[in-house]
């Protein structure tokens, strides 16, 4: 077996989820070069693929940049692939489920085809975790890239630590098989500083998500709310309880600071 595939986790067969069952096939060259050509991804970097399937997206990231790492689930896509690109240097292939594949070590960054029934979990694992990517470009549901963008608990997450926005849009006829709607190229880039340490992540998804169950009045008194916010120089919550990020990011510090 060339050096360049690399190792199998040990996953018993009949535990492996096909992925063609839960993933729509980017196939068309000319797209998946329009969306990479969307990127900055560059001849130094070292990218992560997430499902790469028959290895469309493979073909043209090693063209484009040092290194690239897939891990692929599926035991015969993940054969095909070893036939594929052997010889292939710059790839290493490992088969098993991301969601518990170590991410690599040292910088890197991400380009994927997500498993759409699987966004939300993949997502998590790159976004929270000890070593995150420097930028992602995900190819992820067209709804799903407006909660990772809008004005939910979804997207005020991941302020702190990513920008995200939508790069591009892509139609749903560009899959095998066609998904029912279309899907995004969503663009995550770290922040360098984030708006908040890292060791607060867990605390500040909390406060997050106590407060969109149970009010924010669960974690602060009405006072605290109104000093905090005057404070900071920011508006008061408006009646209609939607609040922009500063606002949130201003009262986590202050429940952080005097309730945590």
């Amino acid at each position: 077996m060339p050096k360049n595939i690399c190792h199998t986790q040990g996953t018993p067969l009949w535990a492996k989820a096909p992925l063609w069952a839960s993933q729509n096939f980017l196939t068309s060259r000319k797209e998946i070069q329009r969306l990479i050509g969307l990127t900055n991804i560059r001849k130094s970097d070292h990218v992560l693929e997430i499902g790469p399937g028959k290895g469309h997206i493979i073909r043209e990231l090693v063209k484009r940049c040092g290194r690239v790492t897939a891990v692929e689930l599926d035991s015969m896509l993940c054969a095909r692939l070893r036939e594929r690109f052997a010889g292939e240097d710059r790839l290493t292939l490992i088969e098993g489920d991301f969601l518990k594949t170590p991410l690599p070590k040292g910088s890197y960054k991400v380009f994927a085809n997500l498993p759409f029934s699987q966004t939300t979990a993949m997502l998590r694992r790159l976004t929270q975790c000890g070593r995150p990517p420097r930028a992602a470009w995900l190819i992820v549901e067209w709804g799903a890239a407006k909660r990772f963008t809008g004005n939910g608990l979804a997207a005020y997450t991941l302020c702190p630590y990513f920008e995200a926005r939508t790069a591009a849009k892509i139609p749903r006829d560009q899959f095998h098989p066609a998904p029912r709607v279309d899907a995004a190229l969503l663009e995550l880039r770290r922040k360098d500083p984030p708006d908040l340490p890292w060791e607060q992540q867990r605390e500040y998804r909390f406060f997050l998500e106590h407060a969109w169950k149970d009010g924010l009045r669960s974690l602060l008194t009405g006072k605290q709310i109104s000093t905090a916010l005057r404070l900071a120089g920011l508006p008061p919550i408006p009646k209609d309880g939607n609040m922009e990020y500063v606002q949130w990011l201003c009262l986590f510090r202050c429940w952080k600071k005097f309730c945590s």
